[in-house]
């Protein structure tokens, strides 16, 4: 019987005292990314310091968002609407895997990177992912994101650092 994954490490953006957000290179207009960054980096930090992660230590990415980054995907329907011309950044940064991608290679994370639009409860969607990853044998540990931007709110994220737990 399989026993469910332990939560290693937490995080959320914003925390108290948390003002802006820092900028991501490569990453532009939208806080999606910067915000993915930050609160994974954070997360990743309370249990490893400074990084990088151990290299034995299969480390996978599951960010999780129904929306995926508003703000990028605006601003390409607005630019094409009006005849515009859409830059480059914004094919990169307009899938979600490049700033998952982004993370694995800052940290030297050696497992997969996925990315889900939930069709029911994101958290329950997410762990399954993980655990998924896990009992396959392609994960030691899993870095669970979950973030969605609203139009007139701040960009939340909650990061789950998930692993140890019975695996066949």
């Amino acid at each position: 019987m399989r026993e469910g994954a332990e939560e290693l490490a937490r995080a959320r953006w914003p925390e108290g005292g948390d003002g802006d957000v820092s900028g991501v290179p490569g990453f532009v207009l939208s806080g999606f990314a910067p915000v993915v960054v930050a609160v994974a980096e954070r997360c990743l930090r309370r249990r490893y310091g400074t990084g990088p992660v151990p290299s034995q230590t299969r480390t996978g990415v599951v960010l999780v968002s129904a929306s995926g980054d508003l703000v990028s995907a605006e601003h390409v329907r607005e630019t094409v609407e009006s005849g515009g011309r859409v830059g480059p950044l914004f094919f990169f940064q307009s899938v979600p895997n490049s700033v998952a991608g982004h993370i694995a290679a800052r940290w030297g994370l050696r497992g997969p990177v996925v990315c889900l639009s939930p069709t029911g409860d994101p958290y329950a969607d997410g762990v399954a992912e993980a655990d998924l990853l896990r009992y396959d044998g392609d994960a030691d540990e899993v870095l669970l994101i979950l973030i969605e931007q609203a139009p007139d709110t701040p960009t939340e994220a909650v990061a789950v650092l998930l692993g140890g737990g019975a695996q066949p």
